[in-house]
């Protein structure tokens, strides 16, 4: 399986129109870079895979759609949900590509990519260290770099549909493969309920935005998180730009909300988010 965006698209043709006969380039979407040979029909990588320039002219002209080549052919990374009815994408960037719910971008892309946003909601409750519960799998990106130091990962994720996008997304093999990562799918504002008292250390809350889950920003949320979380636990919690006229207003009925369920709350705006402390 190949899997490519407009970016990669366009430096194999680069190389083609300099009459290059290899060039080192990547077939999973920058995540590696491999020796690919440039023939006259198309490109084949060290690994066997191969594609044709048909197909990557193709690619090069669609900026805002990611692409798989198998033996099915060559498709777009798209997919619908039948239980929500939202359509979901994978949207290219220069790194690892951003998650499309309904058309609305669920990570940052302007003037940072989804990798450093992921790296800023990490650091917000750095160190990260012990239980840790991820309430919005998406394409599982907060789950792995929460792995990397902490001795578990309970993620939740609402639809079934958005991990199996996330298995055709070479940033995401991790979420599948690594044992420190437990998936769960379902409702996060009623799963939290299940979790005995004190069951984590730190909670990585990122919903969508408000207008799509204003469940995931009540009073009542809050209080399970604030139940579930051990003294000294702490939550990040993803809100969106404060800068914004809808991010300000959110920002400041978050901050209400987690200072009268208990928690000691701090703004952490570049991270678009804020730290709650119980």
């Amino acid at each position: 399986m190949i899997v490519l965006s407009h970016y990669q698209a366009a430096e194999l043709l680069a190389g083609r129109r300099a009459g290059s006969a290899t060039v080192t380039a990547s077939p999973d979407l920058g995540m590696s870079r491999v020796e690919a040979s440039l023939g006259a029909d198309g490109v084949r990588f060290a690994d066997g895979g191969f594609v044709e320039w048909a197909t990557l002219q193709k690619i090069a002209k669609k900026e805002t759609n990611c692409f798989v080549i198998d033996d099915g052919g060559c498709r777009k990374l798209l997919a619908y949900s039948e239980a929500t009815k939202r359509p979901f994408g994978l949207l290219p960037t220069p790194r690892a590509p951003a998650l499309l719910l309904s058309g609305v971008t669920m990570h940052r892309i302007k003037n940072v990519d989804p990798v450093e946003d992921t790296e800023r909601k990490i650091r917000a409750v750095s160190p990260l260290t012990g239980r840790v519960l991820d309430t919005a799998t998406g394409l599982g990106y907060t789950a792995i770099a929460a792995a990397r130091t902490a001795s578990h990962v309970t993620t939740i994720e609402l639809d079934a549909e958005v991990l199996e996008l996330a298995r055709l997304n070479p940033w995401s093999c991790e979420l599948f493969d690594n044992s420190k990562i437990t998936q769960v799918v379902g409702d996060s504002s009623q799963l939290v309920r299940t979790f005995s008292d004190l069951a984590f250390d730190h909670i990585l809350h990122d919903p969508p935005m408000i207008r799509l889950a204003g469940d995931l920003y009540s009073t009542v949320l809050y209080r399970e998180f604030f139940r579930v979380l051990r003294p000294g636990g702490r939550l990040f919690h993803y809100i969106g730009d404060p800068e914004s006229p809808g991010g300000h207003t959110t920002t400041q009925g978050v901050l209400r909300r987690l200072r009268e369920t208990g928690f000691h709350v701090e703004p952490r705006p570049e991270a678009f988010g804020v730290v709650a402390r119980k």
